[in-house]
């Protein structure tokens, strides 16, 4: 046999081991291939499936003109059905009413009153007898002025004279042993008025002025009372002829105002008294009282040099007002009267005249007398105001009227009687007409009329 041997390795390189074996591949394999059809029917199978199509949708039918109202007819027959159920039905009759129409101008006014000043010169002081804003009568004592040759020593040494008096009497009284039964009466007296007084001065109800006369005539009473007791003093009759001398002195320098007729009488001036009067109010120029509403006064405006107004006499029962209107193209009627209604007097109805008028310079001035009570302008001098020019009518719903033979009226109902009453339309105001009966007489406020 014959024996193999291995085979010889080439010349110098070193025997190598035999080969490891072989080990899988590492890597995914490819995917096999795929033919065209397979492919398309892959992609088909991975699509969703589609929906159906939907066949199309018919037109809409559109109402017509016939349809839409009867549809508009059912909405308005329902809405008026719901108002007449909820809805109270409107009253039949109405009542007629008082009413006013007329045009209304606003401006700036000058107050005028019938007023005369009285001054005095070297006045020192001043003692008012009568009440600020009271009437006074002729003869009344207004006040006493004292002129520059008094001084307030002479009245220091009268107090001086009557402290002397009271000490004297009280010293008197205090000697006395027996009981005076009148002198404990007058005494009484004055206590009772001096606490009365204390009492109103507290918030009691009564007049204060009143109680201090009561208490100056019980302090007077005991005092003609202590003279006549004690009349053969001599040092308190020297006394009391002390106290007389030095009135007598006292007076000799003062003089007492008396009113001169009725009149109301004020203290209180500004100055305008003597260039400003019932008669001259109607000489000024809308530029003059223009100018006066701004705080001039004109000549004359104050007392002569050295005199100081002391009081004023006012006249009650009219004065006058100069009225600088803001409308210019209004034009008053000599004659007519017009409600007039001052800043701060809103509240009082005064009826002014028109005395006359003046257009100037872009002004218009009316000149006007009002015939009432001068109180509440007593201190007013300037303000702004607003004139009416107001006529008196009925006023009526608008559905009160109807129309008969070619007239407007209204029907005016009586229990069971209807009866139809021709009037004039004055002016027609929303849901109001303010009217006159054509016949006077036969309509008046209160009466009960048909509606329409």
């Amino acid at each position: 046999m014959y024996q193999t041997q291995p085979p010889q390795q080439p010349y110098g390189r070193p025997p190598q081991p035999p080969y490891p074996p072989q080990q899988p591949y590492p890597y995914p394999p490819y995917p096999p291939q795929q033919t065209v059809p397979q492919q398309m029917m892959q992609q088909t199978m991975q699509q969703p499936p589609q929906p159906p199509r939907q066949p199309p949708r018919p037109p809409k039918k559109k109402l017509n003109w016939l349809q839409l109202l009867l549809i508009l007819a059912a909405f308005g027959f329902a809405g008026w059905y719901v108002y007449t159920a909820l809805v109270p039905a409107a009253a039949p009759f109405a009542t007629i009413t008082a009413g006013t129409l007329g045009a209304r101008y606003s401006g700036d006014c000058l107050i005028v009153r019938d007023e005369t000043p009285y001054d005095a010169e070297g006045v020192t002081s001043v003692d008012y007898e009568a009440a600020e804003g009271s009437e006074v009568e002729r003869g009344t004592t207004i006040c006493n002025v004292y002129s520059s040759s008094y001084s307030t020593r002479e009245m220091t040494a009268l107090q001086e004279y009557r402290d002397q008096i009271r000490d004297y009497q009280l010293k008197l009284l205090a000697a006395e042993t027996t009981y005076d039964a009148k002198m404990a009466r007058v005494e009484s007296d004055v206590l009772a008025r001096a606490r009365e007084v204390r009492e109103m001065i507290g918030g009691a109800r009564g007049s204060l002025s009143n109680q201090e006369k009561l208490l100056d005539a019980a302090i007077d009473a005991r005092q003609q009372y202590l003279k006549s007791k004690y009349s053969s003093d001599q040092r308190l009759s020297r006394l009391y002829d002390d106290e007389l001398s030095q009135l007598q002195r006292i007076q000799s320098w003062t003089k007492s105002y008396a009113a001169t007729g009725s009149a109301i009488v004020s203290f209180y001036s500004d100055g305008y008294e003597y260039s400003l009067t019932a008669d001259n109010y109607d000489t000024f120029i809308p530029a003059d009282v223009r100018r006066m509403y701004n705080g001039y006064k004109p000549e004359k405006a104050t007392a002569d040099k050295g005199k100081t107004t002391i009081y004023r006499m006012v006249q009650d029962g009219e004065w006058y007002v100069l009225f600088l209107s803001h409308d210019t193209s209004w034009n008053p009627v000599d004659g007519q009267t017009y409600e007039l209604k001052l800043e701060r007097f809103e509240n009082t109805t005064v009826y002014a005249t028109v005395v006359s008028s003046t257009r100037s310079g872009g002004e218009l001035l009316v000149r006007l007398a009002v015939r009432d009570s001068v109180k509440p302008v007593l201190y007013m001098r300037t303000c702004q105001a607003e004139l009416g020019d107001y006529v008196s009518s009925l006023c009526v719903p608008s559905r009160a009227l109807y129309r008969q033979d070619d007239m407007d009226g209204v029907v005016v109902v009586d229990g069971d009687n209807r009866s139809f009453i021709p009037v004039n339309i004055l002016l027609r105001d929303g849901d109001y007409v303010y009217i006159s009966a054509i016949q006077q007489g036969l309509l008046y406020e209160g009466q009960t009329v048909m509606l329409f």
